[in-house]
């Protein structure tokens, strides 16, 4: 990050902050409607560091963040693996796209909080039916953004393949297909990722485990902390940026090949 985009991007952190703080001491000052930012980062320190008046309590911000990247982890990858699958298949095959439709445009629009009951009848009050409703939340972005970048692989690379001898399935989609489509599945991967994040705390808020996320801000809004919500609130902002970081990373080494050839 260069030194002025550095300096912008924390101006306007700042700049928001001075925002929320002078909000609250002009419209709220009340302490169990909303907490000031200078309150706020005080109690995000003392719940990472693990301070005693919290963590009796209940709250204890790293072993939470450990069991919500661990739901987080369970769910995405399973969504990589069908979204990505079903999409590579969907995007070749015209025949297994009509067949897939209907049924990825019934299910696709259901919100993935609706399937928290059915969740919990299949699978019980588990790490599993956490990483379900993970599951529904980003399979579809991986899925169809695959699909869309398989489809729209340009013929002339298919042809010059099969004219220098990619004859079989397998290696035409080894070579070419999966390469090409690349740029479309980072793009839903990372919509994914964002959205199966956002889920974590749907996922959690039903109660899987003492632990997550999710579910200590539910409990911290039983206590009437507003300060110990927005603080793991803010957990889950960190945490997002930094996934989303990662797989920009991971985009930009593996599609190293595609500078000069876009607009960045």
């Amino acid at each position: 990050m260069r030194v002025k985009d550095f300096f912008i991007f924390f101006f306007s952190i700042g700049i928001f902050l001075v925002l929320w703080e002078a909000y609250y001491w002009i419209f709220i000052s009340n302490p169990f409607v909303l907490a000031p930012p200078s309150k706020v980062i005080v109690t995000f320190i003392q719940l990472t560091l693990g301070d005693p008046k919290f963590a009796d309590s209940g709250f204890q911000m790293l072993t939470d963040m450990a069991y919500s990247i661990y739901h987080y982890a369970l769910g995405f990858a399973s969504a990589i693996l069908v979204g990505f699958s079903i999409g590579l298949i969907a995007g070749w095959s015209k025949t297994v796209e009509k067949l897939i439709y209907p049924i990825v445009e019934l299910i696709r629009p259901i919100p993935p909080i609706a399937w928290i009951p059915i969740a919990i009848l299949l699978l019980k009050l588990t790490h599993t039916a956490a990483a379900f409703i993970i599951f529904i939340g980003a399979v579809f972005p991986i899925l169809l953004n695959t699909m869309y970048g398989v489809s729209s692989v340009e013929k002339k690379y298919v042809e010059a393949a099969l004219t220098l001898g990619a004859t079989k399935t397998s290696t035409m989609l080894r070579k070419v297909i999966i390469p090409a489509s690349m740029p479309a599945f980072f793009n839903g991967l990372r919509v994914g990722s964002g959205v199966a994040w956002m889920c974590v705390v749907a996922a959690e808020l039903f109660g899987v485990s003492q632990f997550g996320l999710g579910y200590k801000i539910q409990l911290a809004r039983l206590y009437h902390s507003p300060d110990v919500v927005i603080s793991y609130m803010l957990a889950i902002g960190i945490i997002g940026l930094i996934l989303d970081r990662i797989y920009r990373l991971a985009e930009d080494r593996l599609l190293s090949w595609r500078r000069g050839f876009v607009v960045e």
